[in-house]
């Protein structure tokens, strides 16, 4: 049986809805505390955080004319999300 190849995922940012390469291309490796390899993420560059500036200070008005519970509905609904994958962020 032939043997699987493994595919090393590498993450994008994510920048005003979207999910952009950085600007420099490059990346870093992520580990676990016990040096195991998890994935590859972006290194964003200067130019990448002050597009993410721009995107949140877009974003801010949408956010602050929600109403508290939809806010809360939304916050909600993340820290549900990061309680699913409580072993991929420990």
């Amino acid at each position: 049986m032939a043997q699987r190849l493994e595919v090393r995922k590498t993450y994008k940012l994510y920048l005003g809805g979207k999910f952009p390469r950085s600007e420099s291309g490059r990346s870093y490796e992520v580990t676990d505390t016990k040096g195991r390899f998890l994935a590859n993420a972006a290194l964003a560059s200067r130019k990448d955080a002050r597009d993410a500036v721009v995107a949140a200070r877009k974003a801010q008005p949408g956010w602050a004319g929600a109403t508290a519970y939809n806010r809360g509905q939304v916050l909600y609904r993340v820290a549900e999300v990061m309680e699913s994958r409580r072993g991929q962020l420990v």
